[in-house]
């Protein structure tokens, strides 16, 4: 009987308690995603407390508003999700701690059991008598033994009663952990809810604000695109120059070794900016306020906080500084790739510099004029051909 308890007692300690841990990883994963979308909103909020000091539309508060909103919908979802995986693992330890109980319950019956069966309460007054009433020599051998098994059975018992107890006792904490749990998220969900339909509706007043003004913002934007145009074929005259001269030439085995390095790092070299956000995707995009408007980016926007310092997304050489309509762009070639980084206010190297991955390049412009924008354009190059850094960089 002994033997059958222990057997289901392993077998049913082992087996529950792994339900949970696999249902903890899960919650786990979604509040670390949690935790990385309140991250971005509240860089958004940090570069919308840089915008103007006022309640004017502008398409860069738009543009942020409109991130915001996005996160906060990924997070009321993720929040559900974690509600729901909450729920379903309390589900699970609710099933684990009920099983534990009924294992204790049956221990508890088959003691007893073996007390009505073994006279314990005669032995354990004397049991030096049941030892003296011998009747030979044998007897006491096996009687002596007895006793020993009996108290050696009756400590592991206990043991089991108090090892069983305890893992009710972590059950029930780890029950008690999760409700806090679902309450923070419920009481975040809540909250995000609210924040949502605030920048809802701030979004839509923008809008029919930025609308009202399509004459203005038309010829910005045209304005805007032409700056865009010269800049991206001065960049691409330079990238054509340097992809010729080097085509008449063999790769070092240095630069194959970054090349090589660069193209296995697809997908997850580092961004061009500690934090950011990304405002202009590759290629052609529709534009926020006008949907007759197409937008075809050669790379890509990435947003961030005034001061912030653009870096290397690899090792790799310095070809190009040079100025395009009053800010630099910086070349940097990694075997047959290369990176460009424009709209810098301040460079910190210099052609021919080798640089690390991550090292910083120089510092973003902040655009007084667009609400204190300050934007990377970024882009990537393998030999002439333009590639989608969003595909490069980490997720």
């Amino acid at each position: 009987m002994a033997l059958n308890f222990r057997n289901i007692l392993i077998l049913v300690l082992c087996s529950l308690c792994f339900v949970p841990a696999f249902g903890a990883e899960s919650v786990k994963d979604l509040q670390k995603k949690q935790k990385k979308l309140q991250a971005e909103i509240e860089q958004t909020n940090k570069m919308l407390k840089q915008t103007k000091k006022d309640e004017s539309a502008t398409l860069n508060k738009l543009n942020l508003i409109g991130q915001n909103i996005k996160n906060q919908r990924k997070l009321i979802t993720t929040l559900d999700n974690e509600i729901v995986a909450l729920d379903r693992e309390m589900n699970k330890l609710h099933a684990t701690r009920d099983s534990l109980q009924r294992v204790l319950e049956k221990h508890k019956d088959e003691y007893a059991d073996m007390v009505r069966k073994t006279h314990y309460t005669r032995m354990q007054q004397s049991p030096m008598l049941f030892l003296l009433s011998s009747d030979n020599f044998q007897q006491l051998i096996r009687r002596t033994r007895y006793l020993q098994q009996f108290a050696h059975f009756r400590e592991e018992q206990v043991h089991r009663i108090e090892a069983t107890q305890a893992e009710i006792d972590t059950q029930n904490a780890l029950l008690q952990a999760n409700r806090d749990d679902k309450k923070t998220a419920l009481n975040s969900r809540k909250r995000e809810q609210e924040n949502l339909k605030r920048d809802e509706k701030k979004q839509k007043t923008m809008l029919t604000q930025l609308q009202s003004k399509e004459k203005d913002l038309t010829k910005k934007l045209q304005q805007q695109q032409k700056r865009a145009a010269d800049l991206n074929k001065k960049i691409d005259d330079m990238v054509r120059k340097q992809a010729e001269k080097a085509s008449k030439t063999t790769l070092t085995k240095e630069q194959k070794l970054i090349a090589g390095g660069f193209e296995a790092n697809k997908g997850r070299l580092p961004w061009p900016v500690e934090k950011g956000m990304i405002s202009g995707h590759f290629g052609k995009q529709q534009h926020p306020v006008y949907a007759q408007v197409i937008m075809d980016n050669k790379g890509i926007y990435i947003q961030t906080t005034s001061g912030t310092k653009a870096r290397a997304v690899y090792k790799g050489e310095v070809t190009s500084c040079f100025l395009v309509g009053g800010t630099y762009a910086v070349i940097i070639q990694h075997g047959n790739y290369r990176t460009v980084y424009s709209n810098i206010s301040k460079i910190s190297v210099k052609q021919g510099d080798k640089v690390e991955t991550k090292q910083e390049i120089g510092t973003i412009f902040t655009d007084a004029e667009q609400d204190q924008k300050t934007e990377l354009y970024f882009q990537i190059y393998k030999d002439r051909t333009l590639l989608n850094p969003e595909v490069w960089i980490a997720k």
